[in-house]
């Protein structure tokens, strides 16, 4: 035995997946898919019977749910699809800095401020105008696989 003591630097997290598998004919409509390493929510399913000796097939179609694209994907029912882990959260807007990042505001009462504005433009105008005019605005953030977005926005009012 050494007496040296020995530092292992942790690089991983806790080792909380970002995706669970779900059996592909169980998946539905409205539901969530990873098409192409891609959180998506799912659009359309269609499931074919094939052959005598084959399988039959789901084909989904899914819109990214980041960047709204349009994707599709077929796997045999039978199998196993990667389904993402999809959180929404609201937090209470504080600030829009210059370079397009947001100050929010957390339950707990910290500040998070590594969230960029929205690249929708309809969103975006709605934040700028609404923060410019001093309304309470709370946002909504989606976070799946990793990544955050804002994706909605509400108006709290005074009272």
């Amino acid at each position: 035995m050494s007496d040296e003591e020995v530092h292992f630097e942790s690089k991983a997290d806790a080792g909380a997946s970002k995706t669970f598998p779900q059996q592909a004919g169980t998946i539905r409509k409205n539901g969530y898919i990873v098409i192409k390493n891609r959180p998506c929510k799912v659009v359309e399913v269609s499931t074919s019977k094939t052959g005598k000796h084959g399988h039959a097939k789901c084909h989904f179609v899914g819109i990214d749910i980041f960047t709204g694209k349009k994707l599709e994907d077929i796997v045999p029912s039978s199998h196993n699809c990667d389904v993402p882990h999809v959180t929404r959260t609201d937090y209470q807007l504080i600030d829009i800095s210059e370079d397009g990042f947001v100050s929010l505001l957390t339950e707990s009462g910290n500040t998070k401020d590594d969230l960029k504005l929205p690249t929708d433009e309809n969103l975006l105008k709605q934040i700028k105008d609404g923060f410019s005019e001093g309304k309470d605005l709370v946002v909504s953030v989606m976070s799946a696989m990793g990544e955050e977005q804002i994706n909605s926005l509400k108006d709290i009012g005074k009272n």
